[in-house]
């Protein structure tokens, strides 16, 4: 197996000992992505809307960094400051998935990085 990590401007900056993704055996899977501005390093302004659609600008970056794309998505895993939240971010989400839909996992946390409300994290094909 061989592992190459995925690094654009489109997306936050790595601020650990991670990779906004990396590709492997086909696959690409990304970091968790906050609604980070990459070029503030921080959170968006506004709602939980807004912070899932710059969460998923983000995500996008990376996977077409990576030679994939939103539509080649076969997981995604949202997690919720707070699950009423649910709706709201499922109407920013389909403005960025085509049918058919990925699998999907959605959870609320006691808590996010930053104080963010949304996390979104990926697996697409290559």
């Amino acid at each position: 197996m061989t592992r190459e990590a995925v690094v654009t401007t489109g997306a936050p900056s790595a601020v650990g000992p991670y990779s906004q993704g990396i590709k492997a055996n086909g696959f690409v899977f990304t970091a968790g992505q906050l609604g980070l501005d990459p070029a503030t390093g921080k959170l968006v302004e506004g709602d939980v809307t807004d912070q899932a659609r710059r969460a998923l600008t983000n995500l996008k970056a990376i996977l077409e960094t990576a030679g994939s794309g939103m539509d080649r998505v076969v997981k995604v895993t949202v997690f919720l400051k707070d699950i009423g939240d649910f709706k709201r971010v499922n109407e920013v989400y389909a403005q960025f998935f085509p049918a058919p839909f990925p699998a999907r996992s959605a959870f609320q946390v006691a808590a996010l990085p930053l104080g963010g409300l949304v996390e979104i994290e990926a697996v697409g094909a290559l």
